[in-house]
């Protein structure tokens, strides 16, 4: 189901995701949820989704993600 705000993540994304990059994945995730509506894999593609445009704007330097230098 869609994610109405970052408070609504699951723990292992919400703690280990800066501010931003949730938004990006909360973002993401919706759009997805909605593009893939009657999937029966809805939500695990959209996780992957939303992981994939999370990682465009960031990466994980051991258990931190960090902004990619542009």
């Amino acid at each position: 189901m869609p994610y109405r705000s970052i408070s609504d993540l699951p723990d292992s994304v919400r703690t280990h995701l800066p501010p931003h990059a949730a938004e990006i994945f909360v973002a993401a995730f919706n759009n997805a949820w909605q593009q893939y509506a009657g999937d029966p894999d809805q939500e695990a593609t959209a996780h992957r989704i939303a992981w994939s445009a999370v990682k465009r704007r960031y990466h994980k330097v051991g258990d931190v993600w960090m902004p990619i230098a542009r």
